[in-house]
């Protein structure tokens, strides 16, 4: 049981790289005129911190996600890779 526990850590892993490699090759992309669309994508989360203010401690909570279609194509190589392995 532990395997297939470590085995779903291990995809979550793979996901994220995905993730994050398919957002910076889109970037990159957005100043190719032939691959512009690769950068084509959506924000969202919050768009002004949350904050809390105990007196004692002070918290501030903020999330913000852009999702691209490189992103969405990492995301899908990161699993048919984790599939294969």
């Amino acid at each position: 049981m532990a395997t297939r526990e470590k085995n779903v850590w291990i995809l979550i892993v793979f996901i994220l790289a995905g993730l994050v490699i398919g957002g910076l090759i889109g970037q990159l992309a957005s100043k190719v005129d032939a691959l512009w669309w690769l950068s084509y994508g959506e924000s969202f989360g919050l768009s002004e911190p949350l904050k809390l203010d105990l007196s004692i401690v002070k918290l501030t909570f903020s999330l913000m996600l852009k999702i691209n279609i490189s992103s969405i194509i990492g995301m899908a190589i990161a699993i048919f890779i984790y599939r294969k392995v």
